[in-house]
């Protein structure tokens, strides 16, 4: 049923095209994919009944008529870490991590165009889940990773089935390798930055939220952010649950201050982010130098009336431990958040206003660092 997908259009030039037989990119500017959807505001989204997984949201969501991949992702539990924030528990999905969200739509919308291969960048966590997707689609997929990635994500990359191949270098350099393959010939690159069906998939983490509060958001959504998949999506479901009447959170932004070229935009007031040096830092989901959709992620903390944040490595280890202490063994990225505004943070960001903090990555992925 590809002739009921929804197309693809550039958020920059407007160029549009057939999902079915589009590029990776924008053949204009180059750029990431939006796409040309919006769901009904007076249609039903069907929290009340529906499958076990994120595809209870349906009605909200791009990919018509039946699917058949899922390992019933979603509905995650929320859980209180303190008098005014909750934390949503994402590092219990099938593949430990909120990139299941994203990775059941690729591979969905892969299956229904039926490509001799699917190709993917990752630092680790998007990797395995497309891996594991891809897996339970019965697709090829091949993943380029970094040198450096944790042997625990390469090793579960390929315990699904797929080939994984190091790239000397950074992250920037492993998507570069992975573009160029997916310029080939019955490739599909399933891209959680430049294929907008992830951000529809993410957008589901705002959707449980609001269902988990009884029908409200709360004040304030902390969200980390490297190439900004996780903020675009929930940017994405607030404005859809504002068309029916739910008030809109603020959006708080964090990075790891080794690494943050969208918080130097925002303070400096720019509306796009320069390229920063790739520094280590524990925080390696989000240490991004150059992300494609930084014009988009300033705006929509702008529009939010939200802010960015930055933490330390000091603070990110700090911050992971507490969160074990209080039972939840997280990686670093995953802490960033609570690191942000949790107790330990030097001021109060939150300023009395309730929040939920993502804990997106299970620790066993990473370990305990020093």
């Amino acid at each position: 049923m590809t002739h009921a997908l929804p197309g693809y259009v550039c958020p920059e030039d407007e160029t549009r095209a057939d999902a079915r037989t589009a590029p990776w990119c924008c053949p204009v500017c180059g750029g990431p994919w939006d796409l040309d959807f919006t769901p009904d505001p007076a249609g039903p989204l069907t929290p009340d009944g529906g499958p076990p997984s994120l595809w209870r949201y349906g009605g909200a969501l791009p990919l018509p008529g039946a699917f058949s991949v899922t390992m019933s992702e979603g509905r995650t539990p929320l859980v209180p870490l303190g008098e005014r924030i909750h934390a949503k528990l994402d590092f219990l999905m099938p593949t430990l991590s909120f990139k299941d969200r994203g990775a059941v739509m690729l591979a969905e919308l892969a299956r229904r165009l039926g490509p001799e291969r699917v190709v993917a960048d990752s630092s680790g966590n998007a990797g395995t889940a497309v891996a594991a997707y891809c897996a339970r689609a019965g697709l090829t997929c091949e993943v380029f990773v970094p040198e450096g990635t944790s042997t625990k994500k390469t090793d579960q990359m390929r315990a699904h089935g797929a080939s994984v191949r190091v790239v000397p270098g950074g992250r920037e350099a492993a998507a570069l390798a992975a573009r160029a393959e997916a310029d080939l010939p019955g490739v599909f690159y399933a891209s959680h930055v430049f294929n907008p069906y992830f951000l529809h998939g993410t957008k589901t983490y705002v959707y449980e939220v609001w269902e988990e509060l009884g029908g409200r958001l709360p004040d304030t959504l902390v969200l980390p952010v490297g190439n900004g998949t996780l903020l675009l999506g929930a940017a994405l479901a607030v404005r859809e649950l504002a068309a029916r009447g739910v008030r809109p959170p603020q959006l708080i932004a964090v990075q790891a201050e080794a690494v943050a070229p969208l918080a130097s935009a925002f303070c400096a007031g720019a509306e796009d982010a320069t390229p920063v040096p790739e520094l280590p830092t524990l925080a390696e989901g989000i240490a991004i130098p150059a992300p494609p959709r930084a014009r988009q992620i300033l705006a929509a903390v702008r529009a939010s009336g939200g802010t960015f944040l930055t933490v330390t490595e000091p603070a990110l280890r700090a911050a992971q431990r507490d969160l074990a202490r209080r039972g939840l063994f997280v990686e670093p990225t995953a802490a960033a958040c609570w690191a942000a505004v949790g107790p330990l943070s030097p001021a109060d960001p939150l300023k009395g206003r309730t929040a939920v903090v993502p804990l997106c990555g299970a620790g066993a992925k990473a370990g305990l660092p020093e």
